[in-house]
This record gives C-alpha cells, sequence and structure tokens, in this order.
C-alpha cells in the first residue's frame, strides 16, 4: 500500500494484486480470425499441399498389415497382421541391409553433416564481399545438378578406361584402381559424392543464423584479446548451436533414408554386397517384384526408426538444457 499526498486530501493507492497495470484487449478467436483472414489464406497452398502429398498417401500404410492385391484394392484384400514384418526381419538379408544402411547412414552424420557448419564459419570469415558471393555462387551449383550428371562425372572421373583419376593414379603407381566396381571404394565414392553436391547449399541456414550475430560481441572478445580461432569458439558457434542441435534432430528423423537414387546409380552386380540398402531393397522388392505389402512393412520400419530417433534426441537434447523441435 502507497499512500499519495497532495495539497488537500491523502488518496490511498491499492495496487492489483493480480497483474501489473495493463490494458487488454479482449478479442475472440472469430475476431482475430476476420483481422488476419488474408495470412490464414496464404496458408491454404501449403496446406493443401501436406494434406494431398504428405497426409493422405499415409491411408496405403494398411497395406502392410495386409495380402495387398491391386485387383482387389484395399477394402477388399486379406488381413495378415505383422505376417510381412515376422518375414522381413527373418529375412537373411535383413541384418545385411541394416549393416550397409546403417554404415552410411553413420557416414553421413560423422563427415557429411558438419560439412556445412565449418564451410559456413570459413564463409563468415571472409570479409571481401565480393569474394565471398563469388565462393556462395560456386559451392551452391552442384546442388542444382541431378543425381545423374553427378552419377556421370564421377564415371568419366574414375573409370578405368581414360578416367582423369586412374591416369594419376597410373602414372604414379603403375596400376589402375576400379574405384566404381570395387565394394571397398563404394561408401567413400558416395560420401565424396553428397559432400560435393550438398554442403554448399546446407550452409545457407548457417549463414543466417550467422548474420544475426550482435557484432559488438566480436568487438568485446577482440578487446579481451581473443584471436581469430577463438572468436569463432567461443562467439561463433554457440550462435549457432540451436541451429545446429535442431538439424541434428530432424537429420535422424531421415537417418535410415540414404537416398535411393544415388545409390541405384551407383550400384553394379560387383559392389552389391555393400550397396544393397533399405531403399534400394524396397524398389527391387516392391516394384519390380510386385510385393506391395512386403516392401510397405520395410518402408513402415524405417520411419518407426525414424519417429523414435526423432523424440529421443528431442527429450535428451532438452536433458543437457538446449531447445528442442517441440
Amino acid at each position: 500500500m502507497s499512500t499519495l499526498k497532495t495539497q488537500s486530501t491523502e488518496v490511498e493507492y491499492i495496487p492489483s494484486k493480480n497483474k501489473p497495470n495493463t490494458i487488454k484487449t479482449n478479442i475472440t478467436k472469430l475476431q482475430r480470425l476476420k483481422r488476419d483472414k488474408w495470412l490464414y489464406f496464404l496458408l491454404i497452398p501449403g496446406i493443401l499441399y501436406f494434406l494431398i502429398f504428405k497426409y493422405a498417401p499415409m491411408w496405403g500404410i494398411v497395406i502392410a498389415f495386409q495380402d495387398y492385391s491391386p485387383f482387389k484394392g484395399i477394402l477388399g484384400s486379406e488381413w495378415v497382421g505383422f505376417e510381412h514384418f515376422t518375414n522381413f526381419f527373418q529375412n537373411p538379408d535383413f541384418i545385411r541391409l541394416l549393416r550397409n544402411t546403417f554404415i552410411l547412414a553413420c557416414l553421413d552424420l560423422v563427415f557429411f553433416f558438419p560439412a556445412p557448419i565449418i564451410l559456413a564459419l570459413l564463409l563468415n570469415e571472409l570479409r571481401v564481399s565480393w569474394y565471398k558471393r563469388t565462393v556462395q555462387t560456386f559451392v551452391y551449383v552442384p546442388h542444382f545438378m541431378s543425381w545423374v550428371i553427378i552419377a556421370s562425372i564421377t564415371y568419366v572421373f574414375f573409370t578405368t578406361s581414360g578416367g582423369v583419376v586412374n591416369d594419376i593414379v597410373s602414372s604414379f603407381y603403375g596400376k589402375e584402381i576400379n574405384f566404381l566396381s570395387s565394394p571397398e571404394w563404394f561408401r567413400p565414392l558416395i560420401m565424396g559424392q553428397i559432400i560435393w553436391k550438398e554442403t554448399g547449399w546446407g550452409t545457407v541456414i548457417f549463414l543466417a543464423a550467422l548474420a544475426s550475430v550482435d557484432k559488438e560481441q566480436y568487438e568485446a572478445a577482440i578487446v579481451d584479446g581473443a584471436g581469430r580461432f577463438r572468436r569463432v569458439w567461443h562467439v561463433t558457434l554457440p550462435a549457432v548451436r540451436s541451429v545446429i542441435i535442431i538439424l541434428l534432430i530432424l537429420r535422424l528423423g531421415n537417418f535410415l533414408d540414404t537416398g535411393f537414387q544415388q545409390i541405384f546409380l551407383m550400384t553394379n552386380s560387383l559392389n552389391r554386397s555393400v550397396a544393397d540398402v533399405f531403399d534400394t531393397y524396397v524398389y527391387f522388392i516392391g516394384i519390380t517384384q510386385g510385393a506391395y505389402s512386403y516392401s510397405t512393412a520395410v518402408g513402415l520400419f524405417k520411419s518407426v526408426i525414424g519417429i523414435i530417433l526423432v523424440l529421443g534426441a528431442n527429450k535428451l537434447a532438452k536433458k543437457v538444457g538446449q531447445e528442442g523441435i517441440f
């Protein structure tokens, strides 16, 4: 309680025990919808896209529990429960597919995921604007090439029939290496293709996050005697830490997605032992052999693993004091 004294009288002022004095505007949901109607109107194309191409096809996962026949349709096919999942887990190919997919997924996280972060940090240190824009343009270009073009370039460089790389290798060692058909070189080639193609485009989000870093923090670090490396470590990286964690969680949702087109184009009869992954297995079993229910069960298994990894990573991020995606 406080007392306001004037020349003529005293007025007692009792502050509110609830919330600070603020003017509340009671706007109903209908009024808010009417006020922002054009903003909601802009959401319609995005909502339709997700409803038609993302949510509506999810109805098709029921065939994973059926002996699906295209002639009988989803409603007329016989239900078999978890029979296809049991057959898949008991299949001798399951362990090989899981091992190949898991190794490629781990290599992707270890080598490719940090690559855009490192490149973004390097680009952020460039002070000449025209040079920085030129470098960004060159590193973005491979993203817009199809995997067919990437596979063709790889063939031209690494083939034993006049390939540039093999010409250099033979000049030093006196013999050529069959990179394209060797199981030992399959995974390094796949990782090299991904890093070359997608690293530049992956820097877009990180560069946007780095642009919001307060310049005064760098100035304060310079005054404290911090060198360039320490400024990156103590100022730049903490600024993008939340972005890195969110993207890592989202990446774990696609952990078992190794990319069908790239793997398919680089697979041949000699490297198939390490090239067969879940994505190509679904294609060969589901499309070429017509085992629609069985291949859907394999795809559903991948999706469930992805959901578990996302939920687990999100919970772990919150436990260590970081922001999750929900």
